[in-house]
């Protein structure tokens, strides 16, 4: 389903409202709602500090792969050799295409396509208390650690008071430029157990800067849900059709032209400015053609992977090759869970080399490959990213889980992020662990880093100050950027 925020306007003559009028697919609006997200948008916005540098305002949009689990740095691109049995991987090292550069045999498609990428093998931070899930999942998308934490680490539910996903700040202060859905979230939520979206709201900024979310129907281990997402979704009601609708757009117009005073009252709204975008983007089905994968061949659809993420991925090339500013796919399981997720507590040498990681090797690698073959790496920016990475012993409990002897637990210490497009160096990595992967040897990465980093390639300056829910003024982020990574 696509969820489309905002709230209900008064009733029109003919009993609809401006909700119903504009219904997507029966269960969420374009409307008035629109026209209000997008003035909201421009209004609210402040202008980021002037920065500059490497990699500034290089990305035009953004792609995050957020990998919710904790995928094993050691078990997919940081192997590691001579190490006792407990550390080493159950899987050999390849060489890659970079000199000297090796990944675990699991990623032999990502190996072929590291010239175009960046590895950072010194992603790091201490947690305060338990660093489960949804902690560390908040952390890592909105810069910031919540204030409330039970003791098992899980968190309250999401709160109009929680900080904003990095997305939500990104279409804030960089609203799109054309008529098209700003924010796109799929294929489902961040959740830990019974907590379910916790850090994939706008949060304290309103649901005017919400994610569009995109969860189609069917559970987490149906490879096939992508198929479902309808493209009717983004269609007008039958009987509301567009001639009727562009009627009612010049009747507005012709309304406010005879009501000089409340012209000039909100004329600095730039009302006709959203209404004509709301409208374009509802007439000229831009959008409802973006998000019908059956456009792309069958060659294409294959190389991406027929499976949930895979699917997911070249989804989010066609969003943001249509004019998306951000979107996050969303690994598709459940955190703290069993089959294909990154949360190997057990089972670690099937799950990995013939669930997860195939998945992600072959929807990544096609995701560089792609976007750079389409020449759309250069103003792309490619993030594939956990809350944190696994214990380099196997076997041994680092966050009060049970791990057994083919598991490892949770690890904050020291971990990797693929990234990619937008100014980012091209194969190079960043950054190293020491000799079992427990910790950063050089150049250590924060998480908040990180994000300061997209901020940066954005063109947003990480320290733009923005108001909490008690309009008390909070940075974007407190990290550095990691010029490091940027040409």
């Amino acid at each position: 389903m696509l969820c489309i925020p905002g709230r209900p306007g008064k009733d029109l003559c003919d009993g609809l409202t401006r909700r119903e009028l504009l219904r997507v697919g029966g269960s969420a609006a374009l409307g008035i709602t629109l026209p209000s997200l997008l003035r909201l948008q421009k209004a609210s916005a402040n202008e980021s500090a002037q920065s500059g540098g490497p990699g500034w305002g290089k990305a035009k949009s953004v792609i995050l792969l957020y990998l919710q689990g904790g995928p094993s740095h050691l078990d997919l691109w940081d192997p590691k050799h001579d190490v006792p049995d407990n550390v080493r991987s159950p899987y050999q090292a390849i060489d890659t295409k970079l000199p000297g550069v090796q990944v675990v045999e699991t990623m032999p498609k990502l190996a072929g396509v590291l010239d175009k990428a960046t590895l950072i093998r010194s992603m790091s931070y201490t947690p305060i208390g338990l660093f489960n899930h949804t902690a560390a999942i908040y952390q890592m998308l909105t810069g910031y650690t919540a204030d409330k934490v039970s003791p098992s680490g899980q968190l309250e539910p999401p709160s109009p008071k929680d900080f904003p996903n990095v997305g939500s700040n990104i279409i804030r202060l960089k609203p799109p430029t054309e008529p098209m859905l700003p924010f796109v979230m799929m294929p489902r939520p961040l959740q830990e157990s019974n907590v379910v979206g916790k850090a994939g709201t706008a949060g304290f900024l309103g649901r005017a800067f919400d994610p569009y979310y995109l969860y189609p129907p069917g559970d987490d281990m149906d490879m096939d849900k992508m198929e479902r997402v309808s493209v009717d979704d983004l269609k007008l009601r039958p009987e509301v059709s567009m001639a009727r609708l562009e009627r009612r757009a010049r009747l507005r117009d012709l309304i406010n032209g005879g009501m000089p005073a409340i012209e000039k009252a909100v004329a600095r709204y730039d009302l006709n400015e959203y209404y004509s975008q709301a409208l374009g983007l509802v007439l000229s089905g831009k959008a409802r053609d973006a998000f019908d994968l059956k456009l792309e061949k069958d060659e294409t659809r294959d190389r991406y992977g027929r499976n949930t993420f895979g699917q997911s991925c070249l989804l989010a090339r066609r969003l943001i090759e249509a004019g998306t500013r951000f979107v996050e796919v969303n690994w598709p399981k459940v955190a703290n869970s069993d089959n294909h997720s990154w949360d190997t507590h057990t089972g670690l040498t099937h799950r990995i080399k013939n669930q997860a990681a195939p998945l992600l090797d072959g929807a990544l690698s096609s995701l560089i490959a792609d976007l750079d073959e389409r020449g759309l790496l250069n103003e792309t920016l490619v993030v594939a990213v956990g809350e944190f990475g696994r214990s380099p012993k196997r076997g041994v409990s680092t966050s009060g889980n049970v791990n057994n002897d083919d598991g490892r637990d949770h690890w904050p210490y020291c971990y990797t992020a693929c990234v990619a497009g937008a100014g980012i160096k091209r194969g190079f990595v960043h950054g190293k662990s020491d000799a079992t992967g427990s910790a950063p040897l050089e150049n250590p990465v924060h998480p908040n880093d990180l994000l300061a980093t997209i901020y940066h390639s954005v063109g947003i300056s990480p320290d733009t100050i923005v108001y909490n829910h008690l309009n008390q003024p909070r940075e974007l982020v407190k990290g550095t950027t990691v010029t490091g990574i940027l040409a």
